[in-house]
């Protein structure tokens, strides 16, 4: 179901959506993350209403941006690691194995193994890792609360992040960087690529 709220002028803005494929997903995963459930899924859903809305809001794409929205950080919590995105994609890669949907698994790797990106994705024409670029974003835009748009309506990245607040997520990640920097100096953020 999504919400529209016209903004003045008569532009259509971009949309919250209420999607129920991301809290079912998360619903697997709620032992594991414990008394962060709520910061992730928030994190989560922030992310995959950004993903969306900047790859154009197209349905067809919903299940795709879910999986790697839920699946993105996981394996900080299941891994129990800061050096996180293999056991992350290992995750994901499994469960599209489960739902048959093997098909996407290069593309979900790709927008996992580069979300932490500091420089854009180039797209290869030659494979359909599109939606990393996106996704990439997306998560800057929760990451930086926001300052970062990419071109996405300041009232759309508000309403989002007003939707499904914080909740400690940051902070909970701050405390995990800051415990990485001291066990791994020479590597405190393994995460980030250029």
């Amino acid at each position: 179901m999504r919400k529209k709220r016209a903004r003045p002028g008569g532009i259509a803005p971009a949309s919250l959506v209420e999607s129920r494929l991301p809290d079912e997903l998360m619903a697997l995963w709620r032992e594991a993350l414990g008394e962060d459930y709520g910061a992730y899924r928030n994190h989560v859903l922030r992310v995959f209403n950004f993903c969306f809305a900047l790859s154009g809001s197209r349905p067809e794409l919903e299940e795709k941006i879910a999986v790697a929205a839920v699946f993105h950080d996981l394996g900080i919590w299941t891994a129990r690691t800061f050096d996180y995105l293999d056991p992350s994609e290992k995750l994901a890669r499994d469960y599209l194995e489960r739902i048959g949907k093997t098909g996407w698994r290069q593309e979900i790797a790709a927008m996992i193994a580069g979300h932490h990106k500091l420089t854009p994705i180039v797209r290869n024409p030659q494979n359909a890792s599109w939606l990393a670029e996106p996704f990439r974003k997306a998560d800057w835009i929760d990451m930086s609360g926001g300052l970062l748009r990419f071109r996405l309506p300041a009232d759309f990245v508000a309403e989002v992040l007003e939707a499904y607040p914080n909740a400690g997520f940051h902070k909970k990640l701050l405390a995990l960087a800051l415990d990485r920097l001291r066990s791994h100096p020479f590597s405190p953020l393994p995460m980030v690529k250029l």
